[in-house]
């Protein structure tokens, strides 16, 4: 077990890695969500967006 880990260290590493990344993506975007932001739009002149009428109802 301890020579696969060690033949496979940077892979776990990098995994890890990228799970982390996506994990704080995902922690960024719940709480925009909860927060009443719009989670798509963050262009900051939502009258020109293309999006504006999907990301803030009426």
């Amino acid at each position: 077990m301890f020579a696969w880990i060690t033949s496979n260290f940077w892979t776990i590493v990098i995994c890890a890695v990228l799970i982390g990344i996506v994990a704080a993506i995902i922690i960024s975007m719940v709480r925009k969500k909860k927060q009443g932001k719009s989670v798509v739009c963050n262009c900051g002149n939502c009258k020109n967006c293309a999006m504006h009428g999907s990301c803030h109802k009426q």
